[in-house]
């Protein structure tokens, strides 16, 4: 079994004429939860799409369990077992929650039932007849992270899942994301909120101008302040 569950090399995407990522390098072991990091602009989520293939072009590698996946379409790279969830959740707004879980075909063995699902998310088991446009944003945000558990996914691609919500919410969903990782999930993090991610990381890659400037580990992080400084401005 190869030693990374994800490995990318030399990797560059573009959109159009627009080339935005310049020879990204990055591993995430099986199990690991890693940060990206960065100013906004700086190529973050596209690191995401590029790995679900939803950009314009790529090339370079990016290998799933030493399986290259560049040159696959997404419905296939989604079916080795990665999950996708978008900045803007995606969820089905007219359909309850219960519908919007029960819609995701299983892509590999090992996806969540309905009943380990709401044991984890308890608010969506009291909303589970509430239509999308009823939630609230932290429970549209956790009826998407929630979708793709159903998947049987066991790589996780989080955009931004803090975004524009209330601290309280927020670290709830840092519990959640810290129980997903008990669970064995491997999580690749897009996130802002540096605070709410340093706690929850094996390992940060700062990302600046569409590559990896920088990479801290977990017991780096007091010492490397000025890092995060320079590149993120906290």
């Amino acid at each position: 079994m190869p030693e990374h569950l994800l490995s990318i090399s030399e990797l560059n995407a573009w959109y159009g004429e627009s080339h935005i990522l310049h020879g990204v390098g990055m591993t995430v072991a099986r199990g690991e939860l890693v940060t990206l990091l960065g100013r906004n602009g700086a190529g973050k989520t596209t690191i995401l799409k590029s790995i679900m293939g939803l950009v314009g072009r790529r090339s370079g590698s990016v290998q799933l369990e030493g399986r290259e996946t560049v040159g696959l379409p997404t419905h296939r790279i989604a079916r080795l077992g990665i999950g996708y969830c978008p900045e803007e959740r995606g969820i089905f707004s007219s359909l309850s929650v219960e519908e919007n879980l029960l819609l995701p075909p299983a892509m590999k063995a090992g996806g969540m039932s309905l009943e380990e699902i709401y044991e984890m998310f308890p608010n969506l088991l009291e909303r589970r007849n509430s239509v999308g446009t009823r939630l609230s944003g932290g429970e549209q945000q956790m009826l998407a992270m929630a979708r793709i558990l159903r998947t049987g996914a066991d790589l996780l691609l989080l955009d931004e899942v803090t975004e524009g919500l209330a601290p309280v919410i927020v670290q709830a969903l840092g519990r959640l994301i810290a129980r997903l990782k008990e669970r064995g999930y491997t999580i690749v993090l897009v996130e802002q909120n540096f605070r709410f991610a340093a706690e929850l990381a094996d390992r940060h890659y700062i990302i600046e101008h569409g590559h990896v400037a920088d990479t801290v580990t977990l017991d780096e992080v007091g010492a490397r302040a000025e890092t995060f400084s320079r590149y993120l401005g906290v």
